[in-house]
């Protein structure tokens, strides 16, 4: 029995061996049947390629070439477009010089500038090292002796602004005194509730106030600064009626009748994609940074907070933390306090061309734009100061957005202002109506106490007037002024710079003074005082807009965010008064005097105020008299008014009988 199931095993194991013999035979056939159909596959596409290399024309084959050359010199080829395009512009500006040099100074200066930024990084990205390594003894040198040198500046900076304001208030009185003082007011309170009052740092408080006084200075001061502010101003002007066309187009030609609506509002739309399209062609991340780098060096902030305190000059509250959105996660509690304040000190391009069209001088709100953003970050690090060191302090690299083009870019930014112009319209529905009802609420609660004229705009009158007194706002306009401020504080800048515009108006169409005992308008010093200090976001609708925006950005960071919102919103304020201080300061408006000489004293209803008197003053001073019966009149007076004044006001210095 064993030895027949032992010839049953060795039968089934050579079966079993002849079937896998059978089975690998198989599938080796099978291997070289796919190879061969392979090898014929790949024989058939090489015939086929070298059939199409054979039919193509001798035009293709130069093509192709063509293509493969250029490819490989890609490089020159763009050096030698660039120097084309480049040698053509130079021809075009030079011959408009020979033909009109007057008329070609605004482009030839663009084009100085433009040459020398370019230079410069060309420069600075071939030699920039070579030139910081040959600079190292002279910087061991300054660090040695920091403590010495940074003293002998802060002493000879504060000399000098003493001497400054003595020569200048022998020279024009004593009204920007006050201003001064309100500066100094404002930098008190503040060191007063900082969040660590010792330590704070006094570079940065006495850097980015002197870089506001000085851009202040060069601005308002200086006849080449203010001419070319005036010049751009009157630019910005003429490029944002270029809005009218689309306007036009859209709503008709009756669309100036709706005007907030159809001649505000597509301004909005038009800059933003303007804006864009400057993001996308890398301009906007240049200019950006190079004043982040500005206040970098000289206030000593880290590179992100400068960067975004730069780019609120431009941009919005909500736009300018995107371009340090990678590094918002690192930032530290201080960082984020000067982030926000930046934001609230500030108001976007796009916005501003909206004020410019109310009638609000350009000079103002362009100077604003740019004073503030140091403002910013030295009243934002004295209230919350530093305490530990930065993580955030690796140079800000820019990207130029999402746009894959430039018409897109275009595209983009003007669908963006869509939500802007509805969120514009949305807020001051909401306001104007909320408004309107506390002052009927505030009337009918006053009428029972035999007050029926109070209101929200009154209260906020006496409750900010000292501050708008002590920021350089004459007695008589200041509760004015401080009504605005009340109003851009509590509900919106938009409403507020509305008001301005209404009272701007009023003054330009030369009506009375006073109507009923109720000033009707303000003085011009004390509108470019109040433009000042309305140029910011800083309300309570924009505190919950910046906590937002930032929230989305940074999720993990929405409670520090949260905490770093109120005191953020006060720095804002406060960045925008002590701006405000500063114009104070320095502004000097052209005389009205003559004018409103002349239209008072020809009113049957004369007012008897301040402003009068000082326009009195200031025509007695221009008088000359030749003789006893010769008496000549300057600066634009008039007989008739000399002889109004002598009437209202005589004076010590001159013999009103004379006239009488």
């Amino acid at each position: 029995m064993k030895s027949k199931e032992m010839e049953l095993d060795i039968i089934e194991n050579k079966d079993g061996k002849q079937g896998n013999d059978n089975e690998a035979f198989e599938s080796e056939e099978q291997q070289h049947i796919c190879t061969d159909v392979e090898i014929s596959s790949e024989g058939i596409d090489d015939a086929s390629a070298k059939t199409g290399q054979h039919h193509k024309s001798l035009l293709e084959k130069k093509v192709e070439a063509l293509q493969g050359y250029m490819a490989k010199h890609k490089d020159q080829i763009h050096l030698i477009i660039q120097l084309v395009l480049a040698a053509g512009f130079v021809a075009m500006v030079i011959a408009a010089c020979v033909v009109n040099f007057h008329r070609a100074v605004g482009l030839l200066v663009i084009s100085l500038v433009t040459i020398f930024f370019l230079v410069w990084d060309w420069m600075m990205e071939r030699y920039g090292e070579q030139v910081w390594e040959a600079l190292a003894p002279i910087r061991d040198l300054l660090s040695r002796n920091r403590c010495g040198i940074r003293w002998i500046i802060y002493m000879s900076v504060l000399v000098a602004v003493v001497f400054w304001l003595a020569l200048d208030t022998a020279q024009r009185g004593t009204r920007q005194l006050v201003s001064f003082f309100g500066l100094l007011l404002f930098v008190f309170l503040t060191l007063l509730f900082s969040k660590h009052p010792f330590r704070w740092s006094w570079q940065t408080l006495v850097f980015g106030t002197g870089l506001q006084f000085i851009f202040g200075l060069l601005i308002l001061r200086t006849t080449f600064g203010l001419g070319a502010l005036r010049w751009l101003g009157n630019k910005a002007e003429a490029f944002m009626s270029f809005t009218d066309t689309g306007s036009k187009f859209v709503f008709g030609e009756s669309y100036t009748d709706h005007f907030l609506a159809f001649k505000v509002m597509p301004i909005l739309v038009f800059l933003s994609s303007v804006i864009s399209m400057l993001y996308y062609i890398g301009f906007m991340a240049w200019l950006i940074s190079k004043i982040g780098f500005i206040m970098q060096v000289t206030m000593g902030t880290s590179p992100a907070e400068s960067m975004a305190a730069a780019g609120n000059i431009f941009l919005g509250l909500a736009n300018s933390p995107l371009l340090i959105r990678p590094y918002i996660s690192e930032l530290t509690l201080s960082e984020i306090h000067a982030v926000m304040t930046g934001g609230f000190a500030s108001i976007s391009g796009t916005i501003l061309g909206a004020y410019i069209s109310f009638g609000v001088d350009a000079t103002h709100l362009l100077t604003a734009t740019i004073m503030s953003a140091p403002a910013s970050l030295a009243i934002a690090k004295m209230f919350w100061p530093e305490t530990i060191v930065s993580r955030s302090n690796r140079p800000v690299k820019m990207d130029k957005g999402e746009s894959k083009n430039l018409l897109e870019a275009a595209s983009l930014g003007a669908s963006r202002a869509i939500a802007l112009v509805a969120s514009v319209l949305a807020n001051i529905i909401a306001f104007m109506a909320l408004l309107s009802f506390f002052d009927a609420v505030l009337s009918w609660l006053g009428g029972m106490f035999d007050c029926p004229q109070l209101s929200f705009s009154l209260i906020c009158s006496y409750v900010f007037m000292p501050l708008s007194f002590m920021m350089g706002v004459s007695f008589e306009d200041s509760f004015i002024v401080a009504e605005l401020m009340g109003i851009k504080t509590f509900l919106s800048e938009f409403v507020a710079f509305q008001k301005l515009s209404e009272l701007i108006n009023r003054r330009k169409a030369g009506g009375p003074e006073y109507v009923n005992n109720v000033k009707q308008y303000i003085s011009v010093h004390s509108e470019a005082i109040a433009t000042y200090a309305l140029c910011g976001f800083s309300n309570v609708a924009s505190l919950g807009m910046s906590i937002g925006a930032l929230s989305a950005m940074a999720p993990d960071r929405r409670s520090d965010f949260s905490s770093c919102g109120l005191r953020a919103l006060i720095a804002g304020s406060i960045s925008c008064f002590m701006t405000a201080c500063i114009a104070g300061m320095l502004y000097i408006p052209d005389s009205e005097c003559p004018h409103l000489l002349s239209v008072e004293f020809n009113n049957t209803s004369m007012t008897n105020s301040s402003q009068m008197h000082a326009c009195c003053t200031e025509l007695y001073n221009s008088v000359t008299v030749y003789e006893p019966w010769n008496v000549t009149t300057g600066d634009g007076f008039s007989q008739s008014s000399l002889l109004g004044c002598c009437t209202l006001t005589p004076s010590e210095h001159f013999n009103c009988s004379l006239m009488l």
